[in-house]
């Protein structure tokens, strides 16, 4: 009865045991190769220009040009100009040197479009910005954004860097070519890194 009693308690213990193998977990994790995340870089480029008084005037500011995604925004804040309107252009050099601001050349106009308004069907140069109101007490800010500037890129028919920003004494009327009847230039910075 002694070997019964223990030929039963040796099956009884290898049955368990084996059982029990046959329960363990896979305790494996099973490793997926992830793909890489892409992870997208806005590039932004920033140049502030300061905006010195020209003809005389005591016409100053600063222009802020920001570009990101391919859009170039331009925010220019002007100060002591004559309550009303004002043309601001792009012009074709960053050439300030003369008293009146025509070391800046003519309208930056690269792809020989005429004079106009900005967005005309009928054409406009690329530095036909347009004009922008002063406040009696003289201050006046303006806000562009577009797609047809670039910051240092290299392309001739889209790039700023090298140009000037002119403040016009007069209004741009968009018709008279090619420099719209604006008037003196009062103020010119030039786009320089």
């Amino acid at each position: 009865m002694k070997r019964l009693s223990f030929l039963f308690i040796a099956v009884f213990a290898l049955t368990m045991t084996t059982s029990c193998k046959n329960e363990k977990k896979d305790t494996r994790t099973e490793v997926k190769e992830e793909m890489p995340m892409e992870t997208k870089t806005n590039d932004i480029k920033k140049m502030q220009i300061a905006l010195e008084s020209k003809s005389g005037s005591s016409v100053k500011g600063n222009a802020v040009f920001t570009e990101e995604d391919g859009v170039v925004t331009m925010v220019a804040v002007v100060g002591s100009l004559k309550e009303g309107e004002h043309a601001i252009h792009l012009h074709e050099k960053a050439d300030c040197s003369a008293d009146d601001g025509t070391s800046s050349g003519g309208h930056w106009n690269p792809t020989n479009q005429p004079h106009g308004k900005w967005g005309s069907p009928d054409g406009y140069h690329k530095g036909d910005i347009g004009n922008f109101m002063a406040d009696a007490n003289g201050n006046g800010t303006i806000t562009i954004t577009t797609d047809e500037w670039c910051i240092d890129c290299g392309d001739a028919n889209k790039d700023i860097v090298g140009k000037a920003i002119i403040i016009h004494e007069n209004v741009d009327d968009f018709t008279t070519q090619p420099t719209g009847n604006a008037g003196g230039r009062v103020s010119c910075g030039g786009i320089i890194q």
